[in-house]
């Protein structure tokens, strides 16, 4: 799987998103000072979810953005897709020429690893990110969401299955 930066901040700017919906528009420039994430590569990424209808846009003051469909119904395989983030292992884009116009001896392990991916991140919902969140906060544990300098700090102990934020 190729997942970059662009896949995951796409994911990390819809989750900061769905914590507000239903409070208003929300502004680039607060995404990208809570998570860290540059205000241009946001707007480029916003472009892309608009267009794929997973963010509306409202203009003027008091703009910003706010979710296109209920948060119930947006996967993180939703958002990744939505900015052409492929979800690919194989080394050949799923073309079946790895090797000198053939398939490799192991592209079919590749290509089910893709179909488990994609699986498992569609069936990760916002909802369910925005509910873990809310369930940690009620904790009163750290959260990455509020906290991105420690995003890459290893995570407490915990008895719940990893989720990726």
């Amino acid at each position: 799987m190729r997942l970059t930066t662009k896949g995951r901040f796409a994911v990390t700017a819809m989750v900061d998103l769905a914590l507000r919906d239903g409070q208003g528009p929300v502004t680039l420039a607060e995404i990208s000072q809570r998570q860290k994430i540059s205000l241009s590569y946001l707007e480029q990424l916003f472009g892309r979810l608009r267009r794929n209808g997973l963010v509306k846009s409202t203009r003027g003051p008091g703009g910003g953005y706010t979710l296109g469909q209920p948060v119930e119904a947006v996967s993180v395989a939703d958002v990744i897709l939505a900015v052409d983030e492929p979800i690919d292992a194989t080394q050949c884009g799923g073309m079946e020429n790895c090797l000198d116009d053939h398939k490799c001896l192991t592209h079919d392990l590749w290509s089910a690893l893709n179909a488990h991916i994609f699986d498992y991140l569609k069936g990760v919902k916002l909802a369910d990110l925005v509910a873990r969140h809310r369930e940690r906060q009620n904790r009163g544990q750290v959260s990455v969401l509020e906290m991105p300098e420690r995003r890459c700090s290893k995570p407490a102990a915990s008895s719940e299955p990893a989720v990726p934020v």
